[in-house]
């Protein structure tokens, strides 16, 4: 808890996932592998602007028509297809309906959405966490990144193995998990990057 707190008290609350809906989630989720917020925020516009961010208009929108919206946040095909696949699996197993995959158990939701082709257990995780608030602790690359720089882990750590030193190791609530991984990523863009600004950051000496 002593990281969390210092990164709590460096940067503050960070109010994360910023969307008005679970499926801007699911969505941004698919759209920010490989890419910056910022990439992503601009897609989502598009997506918004064309009255595009609905299961239906997802389903029905032309596959050119969405990587095209989308091609702010790069690999635009690869993602459409991503997210054509996930928007496929929901109405396919959930009559289209959000509400009805919301009442599946965390540990049967989480198997589902790794079903899904081009989602991996970081979206998977993120989309559980954010989209649907369960306590289930995302790890991604700034995660292994300071874990590795403070010796706490190696850099080679598995996904799950990381997360369930999380896990075990903090209260099992999803607003904990939820702010404790937005501080994280925020110390990873800030101070934590491939050349890291150490003598800054609020975890040195940690």
């Amino acid at each position: 808890m002593e990281m969390y707190e210092r990164l709590l008290s460096h940067f503050g609350p960070q109010f994360w996932w910023p969307a008005e809906t679970p499926l801007e989630v699911m969505v941004g989720a698919i759209l920010t592998q490989n890419t910056n917020w910022s990439n992503v925020e601009r897609a989502i516009k598009n997506l918004k602007e064309n009255n595009h961010l609905t299961l239906k208009a997802l389903s029905d929108l032309d596959f050119n028509d969405l990587a095209q919206e989308i091609r702010p946040a790069g690999y635009y095909n690869v993602k459409a297809r991503r997210i054509k696949n996930l928007i496929r699996f929901i109405v396919d197993n959930f009559q289209g309906d959000l509400s009805l995959l919301s009442k599946e158990k965390t540990i049967t939701l989480r198997e589902n959405l790794l079903t899904v082709k081009g989602i991996g257990p970081e979206t998977a995780d993120s989309i559980l966490l954010y989209a649907f608030k369960r306590p289930v602790f995302v790890i991604d690359t700034y995660t292994h990144r300071i874990l590795s720089h403070h010796n706490i882990t190696g850099e080679e750590e598995s996904y799950h193995s990381l997360q369930n030193l999380f896990i075990d190791n903090l209260p099992k609530d999803q607003g904990l998990f939820n702010e404790f991984h937005a501080l994280i990523v925020q110390t990873g863009k800030t101070f934590c990057k491939k050349k890291p600004k150490c003598d800054d950051c609020p975890l040195y000496l940690w």
